[in-house]
């Protein structure tokens, strides 16, 4: 029988030759396990599929870290640009408007005469009917008021102008200047201290350049924020609307977003700098906007600045551009160049007499082949290169006249 006073001593396992064996393979598995398990790593990280995992890895580091920068950028020039960029909303008087709440009654002259809205005793109940007719946006470019906005925007002259801030204040607004040639136009509020836009040199875009829109979208979002890339540069558009068509040339293509109301409003890179005025969308299409380059409006903000209006640099031609097709068609005798032409009707002059083609000598049917030694051509129009002068600059033409080639010497005129 055991002794309960007995104590129980524990032997250690080492103690045993089998434990100590099985010790020992353990130690000596775990210890080739890590070797080859390093070695095998080494292995397959120098192969040609462990360098490809590297990659695809570092290459997802990387394009997180882009894509944060990216939007840190975006982010941060929204908040520089947003405090300068406004709204306009367009107002009219209808009641101003010939025919304004007329029944069909009213168009028998006897009734409209003795009841109608052009009665004598309507004439003085006619209360004034203000609405809004319609809205688009604008920047500010001074510290003293100054904005620039499309042409269309700001087109009739019996309508009242409303300039609303981000931060919702509103302002009287009068138009001082339309550019005759490009879709921009001047307006200008009474403030001081504003925040304002800095221009940058839209020479330096580059297809696929980020680029953010701003602007009152429909005409309701106030300061709606798109993005998206510059898609093509020194596009021709012939660009529409209630006031009637134009052709614009060298304007920039991007798919940001760009809405009706949006006219007028800032396309940005990511510095916050104004590197086109967004003017027109192509309907047809989804996310093709363009862009006015900033340096035309820069060109058109230093005319009024010295001029007090917009003056554009005038030839005086009525012109197509030649291509191949067309010189092939026509049995031309260049195939690039402008041709000079008349239009269908009998004042469509191909020269406008007295202006600055006609006294260098320019007739109908000569070929405009280059402007100071640029040549004319699809890429490079007559007015395209022509935006590059101002009033009264003196320009050497090279022309294509009867049968041979001369040099001319022109100082342009001013559009009117």
């Amino acid at each position: 029988m055991d002794n309960p006073n007995k104590e129980f001593v524990s032997v250690p396992a080492a103690a045993n030759p089998a434990s100590r064996l099985l010790i020992f393979l353990v130690l000596t598995s775990m210890i080739f396990g890590l070797v080859g398990g390093a070695a095998g790593s080494y292995w397959f990280l120098s192969s040609p599929n462990g360098q490809k995992l590297l990659s695809s890895n570092a290459l997802g580091k990387q394009r997180q870290n882009l894509t944060v920068n990216e939007d840190s950028a975006i982010i941060d020039a929204v908040k520089t640009a947003s405090p300068a960029v406004v709204s306009i909303v367009v107002s009219k008087d209808l009641s101003k408007i010939p025919g304004y709440g007329m029944s069909p009654f009213e168009m028998d002259p006897f009734f409209n005469y003795f009841f109608g809205n052009n009665s004598p005793s309507k004439k003085q109940q006619t209360q004034p009917d203000v609405q809004q007719i319609g809205a688009g946006s604008g920047f500010l470019v001074s510290a003293d008021g100054l904005i620039l906005t499309n042409k269309h925007v700001v087109s009739d002259d019996s309508a009242s102008y409303t300039v609303l801030t981000q931060e919702g204040k509103k302002y009287d607004a009068k138009v001082l200047a339309r550019d005759t040639v490009d879709d921009l136009a001047i307006v200008k509020i009474e403030i001081s201290n504003a925040p304002h836009l800095k221009m940058a040199d839209s020479e330096n875009l580059q297809i696929g350049q980020r680029v953010i829109a701003i602007g009152n979208s429909l005409g309701q979002y106030q300061n709606t924020v798109t993005s998206g890339i510059v898609s093509g540069i020194g596009r021709k558009i012939v660009a529409g609307g209630s006031a009637g068509s134009e052709q614009l040339s060298g304007v920039i293509q991007t798919d940001a977003a760009i809405n009706p109301g949006n006219s007028g409003g800032p396309l940005l890179n990511l510095s916050g700098e104004v590197v086109g005025i967004n003017t027109a969308v192509d309907m047809e299409g989804q996310l093709v906007g363009f862009a006015i380059p900033a340096n035309d409006a820069q060109k058109a903000l230093e005319s009024f600045n010295k001029n007090g209006k917009i003056t554009r640099p005038f030839l005086g031609v009525r012109y197509i551009v030649i291509n191949s097709d067309l010189a092939k068609a026509q049995t031309l005798p260049k195939d690039f160049g402008a041709l000079v032409v008349r239009g269908d009707k009998a004042t469509d002059f191909a020269v406008l007499p007295g202006s600055p083609a006609d006294k260098a000598g320019i007739a109908e049917n000569d070929i405009i082949l280059e402007v100071n030694g640029q040549k004319v051509d699809e890429n490079h129009g007559l007015s395209e290169l022509l935006k590059d002068f101002n009033v009264g600059d003196s320009v050497n033409l090279k022309i294509y006249h009867k049968g041979s080639e001369k040099s001319v010497s022109v100082v342009l005129g001013e559009t009117k």
